[in-house]
């Protein structure tokens, strides 16, 4: 039986308790070179290699924390009747293709026929297609229902924001089965004893609301960073304001919100150049985060259910720096080589997960990136030497473990991508 931790998660960087991880299974694979830009990837992976790769993520991480698997979560949904049918009735809603629709092949019946186990890997991993007749005997189409190419970065599909979880509203609707999944897990699961918003149950929910879980960082429980792009828009950060002014706290509450390019593509999240790495210092891509530039930072201040006021700032440091939190920047690449930085933010550079203040893990291939960690005090630990118990993370203040990524980077993200905390330790500002 699994052991669940309550769900509270108050910033990016508290020791870390319990975290939702999903490793790459064949739905990585299920995809070519002509498919791979709809399943957003610019890239095809090899699954041997990047199952190896995430081992060493997970592996350094069950040792830290409690960790669960997204497909042992989902089979223990499923062993409930009752959610069995009601996520394969919104998989039929939401994928029409899925349901009756003309000649289409129906998959409903079949998808209740199957066990837990088996169901929780169809849904994720998709179901293929029924050649039954000339036009699908002929189509390039090989699913009925689509693997989700993307679910192994768990960070997207839903956000732990204090005690209660945000359902992603994602950008692309290949990725919608990931936050019905998530949200599935956190309302039949008692154990994470938790309450789940998703902005899909507004009825005046505005079209052009997206959020994804990348876009959103918890710097201390009472201030948020968001980046608007394009996977999380201003409509999708005003739906998180109007979520903080109904619970009209009497303390001020913070959101920045830090405008991002539309391209390149490794830009898709705020967390591909900016993440938190102690209580003093975060990482950056110094071009766009420090150095003038036409992407705006704007700081929204909130109190009692009303909005105080919003205004521009210099950029996200200062902004943070006013509101008590004085961050040192590290510089995604290195300084000063903005051909470093740049090859290094599109490999995930900038993308570090914090097991606790001062304790990050991050891909070893960005070697300029953790020669600068390592001149800010940060060793540097191979999490292949942890795994085999050859040093102990005991044995180090603060330190970078190191993972190898050859493949995990081709699908667009790095450490903080691929897990989803569900608790962390407080704090000692």
């Amino acid at each position: 039986m699994e052991n669940y931790v309550e769900l509270n998660v108050r910033s990016e960087i508290g020791e870390l308790e319990g975290v939702i991880l999903h490793t790459p299974g064949s739905e990585v694979e299920n995809m070519t070179p002509e498919n791979a830009e709809r399943a957003l990837y610019s890239d095809i992976l090899n699954l041997a290699v990047a199952r190896e790769e995430y081992k060493q993520l997970s592996s350094v991480l069950s040792t830290v924390a409690q960790t669960y698997q997204v497909k042992d979560l989902l089979t223990t949904v499923l062993g409930n009747e009752k959610a069995k049918e009601a996520i394969v009735d919104k998989v039929c809603l939401m994928e029409p293709q899925v349901g009756v629709k003309g000649n289409t092949y129906c998959i409903k019946d079949y998808l209740l026929d199957q066990e837990p186990a088996v169901l929780a890997s169809l849904l994720i991993e998709g179901v293929p297609l029924k050649a039954d007749n000339l036009t699908k005997f002929l189509s390039k189409e090989r699913y009925a229902m689509r693997p989700l190419h993307n679910f192994f970065f768990t960070r997207d599909a839903s956000m732990s924001v204090v005690d209660e979880v945000l359902i992603g509203k994602m950008a692309n609707s290949v990725r919608d089965r990931e936050s019905l999944i998530m949200q599935s897990i956190f309302d039949y699961i008692p154990g994470f004893k938790t309450k789940t918003v998703n902005p899909i149950d507004n009825p005046a929910l505005d079209s052009a609301c997206t959020i994804e879980g990348g876009d959103v960082l918890i710097a201390r429980d009472d201030i948020l960073i968001i980046g608007n792009g394009t996977r999380t828009s201003t409509q999708g950060i005003d739906f998180i304001l109007a979520q903080l002014l109904t619970q009209k706290e009497k303390r001020q509450r913070h959101i920045l919100v830090q405008e991002l390019p539309s391209h390149p593509e490794s830009f898709i999240h705020l967390d591909m150049v900016f993440t938190l790495l102690d209580v003093d210092k975060c990482m950056v891509y110094e071009p766009l985060i420090l150095r003038p530039n036409k992407y705006q930072t704007v700081h929204i201040t909130i109190e009692n259910g009303k909005v105080l006021n919003i205004v521009h700032e210099n950029n996200l440091l200062e902004a943070l720096k006013k509101l008590g939190m004085d961050l040192k920047p590290i510089y995604c690449g290195g300084n000063g080589d903005p051909w470093n930085q740049e090859r290094e933010q599109w490999h995930s550079g900038a993308n570090f997960f914090a097991i606790g203040p001062g304790k990050v893990l991050g891909y070893g291939r960005n070697i300029h990136t953790m020669e600068a960690m390592n001149k800010n005090g940060f060793e540097i630990l191979r999490a292949k030497d942890i795994i085999r118990h050859k040093i102990e993370l005991s044995d180090y203040e603060k330190y970078v473990i190191t993972i190898e990524g050859s493949e995990l980077p081709r699908g667009g993200g790095g450490a903080r991508c691929m897990t989803m905390p569900v608790r962390r330790k407080p704090v000692n500002w």
